[in-house]
């Protein structure tokens, strides 16, 4: 068994910018925790593999495709492979769990 706690995760990013750090890898997916400071930009691409997102702290607007939705602590989102989304209009720091299944980058191409 492998624990781990966000608050300890969240501190290796930079507090400036968008950051992420991926915390587990296996095959099947890989997770991440993922920081946007409040008014930074998104600056992700569509990813070659489904994602989930929990948020942990922080609001704003997450866009994916043409809906948006406003987002709070304790809001999940699922984003299929390749459909292009980000994180707008953040009025306070996020915090997030990032779930790629499978891992990130296993199927972009090589």
């Amino acid at each position: 068994m492998q624990t781990f706690e966000i608050s300890d995760l969240a501190k290796r990013l930079d507090p400036t910018q968008a950051s992420s750090a991926e915390f587990l890898r296996v095959p099947a997916m890989s997770l991440s925790v993922y920081r946007i400071p409040a008014g930074a930009p998104d600056p992700q691409q569509p990813h070659t593999e489904d994602e989930v997102y929990y948020v942990v702290r922080g609001r704003g607007v997450f866009r994916s495709g043409k809906e948006e939705r406003a987002i709070q602590p304790g809001t999940v989102l699922f984003v299929e492979a390749g459909v292009e989304h980000r994180f707008e209009r953040i009025t306070e720091d996020l915090a997030l769990l990032v779930v790629f299944a499978p891992a990130k980058g296993t199927r972009a191409a090589r």
